[in-house]
């Protein structure tokens, strides 16, 4: 029972116990008060555990649990797809692998993720999340990480951090979590964390130039997927993704490195690509009747990751418009209204025919059309998608576009067998 912002977890331990709860972990205020309703445990009502720091209490349990199944665990973070790498991760590494689910990716999450992982498993894949220094630091005290990966490093929570030099800092966190046992995966280009790096590290890289990269790439016949010859210190192995994102590729190959990393088979990876399926919500391809086909990636953005998404929208084939449904980006601090304009400037210079603005932020992308909310963004393109339009959503997580294309399938329908996520 864990204390938030608005709500005290413990005043729903007394409902788990009568519903059969085994115990709950509650501070002594709560503890005192479950006894004397209670009675003691050989009633049957379960086990009443008192600690004056529940949350610092879970995470002990969770760190004992970690050390108990003693296998490898790789801990993933990044200003953008960590939680897609660890998606491609846990598909492609041949061994019994337990992940994160979603983005249990915070010091109450992460903990519950480890502790759901059974006994025999053989390697764990956590996503960590930063909102600010140190938070990093906590979290690989918690899991103890063998290998670290850095998927990037961008202009994320610069209104929190103030500069990309910070923003790496934080990330590096996960590099000094390593001690002296660990292995490092990072961009091949990620200069910004040169100052974090030391001899005794041991390193693997990935991207162009790196020891991780891509030989050669290019769609699948079917335009459904991507096949890419990739290079790595183990040797070269062929993978066939079910997915054409070039970003989504990028991330492949971090997920590859990890393996590397772990002194896997390239070989043994790319047979399981068929495994790979993302989180909802992240470039999800959702195809409606009429021929209107969605690319639903809704969960969160930021410079990078918008970036990345309107590069893969101007590439869609389409018969009709290519329409950019937007909400804003938060967290950017003074420069977000300059982050706003040069993306608006990138989505015309690409071609996109249409911008729609949606929330406060997004009026800073001048867009063609402005709505206040996502209901109101959700009513907009039911009347304004014809047969043949790409429509790409994507915005923070505070925005809340997931209803845009949630009301989209309702309205419209979706197409006999599709909407599965790319």
């Amino acid at each position: 029972g864990i204390r938030g912002e608005h709500v005290d977890g413990g005043r729903f331990a007394g409902d788990a116990l009568s519903a059969g709860a085994w115990g709950v972990l509650v501070d002594p205020v709560h503890a005192a008060e479950l006894a004397d309703r209670h009675g003691d445990v050989s009633s049957g009502r379960g086990w009443i555990l008192s600690s004056s720091d529940p949350a610092a209490s879970l995470q002990a349990l969770a760190r004992a649990w970690r050390r108990t199944i003693g296998c490898p665990l790789v801990g993933i973070t990044g200003s953008t797809g960590k939680t897609s790498v660890k998606d491609i991760t846990k598909a492609l590494l041949p061994r019994h692998v337990h992940a994160s689910p979603q983005n249990y990716n915070t010091e109450i999450g992460m903990p519950l993720a480890l502790l759901s992982a059974p006994r025999d498993t053989e390697i764990l894949v956590m996503e960590m999340a930063m909102r600010g220094l140190g938070q990093i630091e906590q979290l690989c005290e918690i899991a103890e990480p063998d290998v670290a990966a850095i998927t990037n490093i961008g202009p994320v929570h610069l209104e929190l951090l103030g500069t990309i030099e910070a923003i790496a800092a934080a990330k590096a966190e996960i590099l000094q979590g390593l001690g002296d046992r660990g292995r490092a995966v990072i961009p091949e280009d990620a200069e910004a964390l040169d100052p974090h790096l030391h001899d005794s590290l041991i390193t693997f890289t990935f991207g162009a130039g790196g020891d991780v990269f891509v030989e050669s790439s290019g769609k699948l016949p079917d335009g459904r997927g991507m096949a890419a010859r990739i290079g790595t210190p183990h040797g070269e192995a062929d993978f066939e993704f079910p997915f054409t994102e070039g970003y989504n590729l990028q991330n492949a190959l971090c997920a590859v490195a990890i393996g590397v990393a772990l002194d896997l088979d390239p070989a043994e990876m790319a047979e399981r690509t068929s495994r790979i399926e993302f989180s909802r919500l992240r470039g999800e391809r959702v195809e409606l009747s009429g021929g209107i086909l969605l690319l639903n990636d809704c969960y969160n953005a930021n410079p990078t990751s918008m970036r990345a998404a309107l590069e893969h929208l101007a590439g869609q084939a389409a018969r009709g418009r290519r329409i950019a449904i937007l909400g804003g980006m938060a967290e950017l601090g003074p420069t977000g209204p300059e982050f706003h304009e040069e993306l608006a400037a990138l989505a015309r210079e690409l071609g996109i025919a249409s911008l729609i603005g949606v929330g406060e932020l997004a009026r800073h992308y001048s867009p063609d059309r402005w709505v206040a909310d996502a209901r109101e963004a959700a009513e907009l393109a039911a009347a304004e998608l014809e047969s043949g339009d790409v429509a790409l959503i994507k915005g923070s997580r505070a925005v809340g576009l997931e209803l845009v294309a949630d009301q989209l399938r309702i309205e419209l329908g979706e197409a006999a067998g599709e909407g599965e996520g790319s």
